[in-house]
């Protein structure tokens, strides 16, 4: 009978930590757990913290700027410029064929959506801008959204504040020795309170050394499931949420094959920090 191969493994040579009998005691219930290289050091936490800052103040140019008129590639232009002004690296250009520096996508594109010179942002537009940067080999992945010109339907402004709702409902749920599914569950109670559409397709990743690692934070799905969370991982949250269906689709007339449309043409909303778990709760190391 071959034996299962155990996730968690104590440090050689040290006596187990409360940390690690917490955990090797969950691994024994059956639980998913981490593997000990999910588990960020001292050294690796500050320098995607360092990170982090620079990814803010991207998003924070980009906020100085979004207004009627302006374009898509005009952020782009924006993102990439502060990029080579903060010794910084766009992690999306060039990712398996992204031809941009950020992703922006606007009304019914959930995400993924490609800048361009054509896309001409109006008044009343939401436009989610999601950027990832590099620092000293270090990720942080946020994206906020922006109401272009301040104001638009009462419906599209809903739909924004409570994604955020969604994304920081979602962050108070997670708990250290707590599992991924408490985070999906709360953001899915809250956003079909208002019979939107969890987006099911895409999700939150570990992040950090990696664009894209361990684990999958799914923003729907049932408590006390999916892997724990331990002091030490970094990942994002970042709920995609629909006016209508959760349902989505590759828009046919991407050529890179990236942007996604939701499955009825209705506006989306999404907002995404990259977090820090600690024995306390989570840290925001992206704002």
């Amino acid at each position: 009978m071959q034996l299962k191969k155990k996730r968690w493994h104590c440090l050689s040579g040290q006596k187990p930590t409360e940390m690690d009998l917490k955990i090797m005691e969950l691994e024994k219930r059956g639980k998913l757990v981490p593997t000990r290289n999910l588990i960020r050091t001292p050294e690796e936490i500050e320098g995607i913290r360092r990170a982090g800052v620079v990814n803010t103040g991207c998003l924070d140019a980009c906020e100085a700027a979004i207004r009627p008129g302006i374009s898509t590639q005009d952020i782009d232009d924006i993102c990439a410029q502060y990029c080579k002004d903060h010794n910084a690296i766009s992690a999306t250009l060039g990712y398996e064929g992204f031809p941009k520096s950020v992703c922006t996508s606007i009304n019914e594109v959930v995400c993924h959506g490609i800048p361009k010179k054509e896309d001409i942002l109006v008044e009343g537009d939401i436009i989610n801008v999601d950027m990832t940067v590099i620092v000293d080999g270090y990720y942080a992945d946020a994206s906020r959204m922006f109401i272009v010109g301040g104001k638009t339907t009462p419906e599209k402004e809903q739909l924004v504040r409570v994604t955020k709702e969604c994304l920081d409902i979602g962050a108070a749920a997670a708990k250290p020795y707590g599992f991924v599914g408490d985070i999906g569950a709360a953001i899915q109670k809250h956003a079909e309170k208002y019979g939107y559409g969890v987006v099911r397709d895409l999700c939150g990743h570990g992040v950090g050394l990696e664009f894209h690692t361990e684990p999958e934070v799914l923003h729907f799905g049932h408590r006390g499931t999916g892997m724990v969370l331990v002091p030490g991982m970094v990942f994002t949250i970042e709920p995609m949420i629909n006016m209508g269906t959760w349902k989505v689709f590759l828009d046919a007339d991407d050529p890179y094959g990236w942007e996604i449309i939701t499955g009825d043409e209705k506006p989306s909303a999404q907002w995404e920090h990259t977090f820090l778990m600690t024995e306390n709760g989570l840290e925001i190391l992206t704002y």
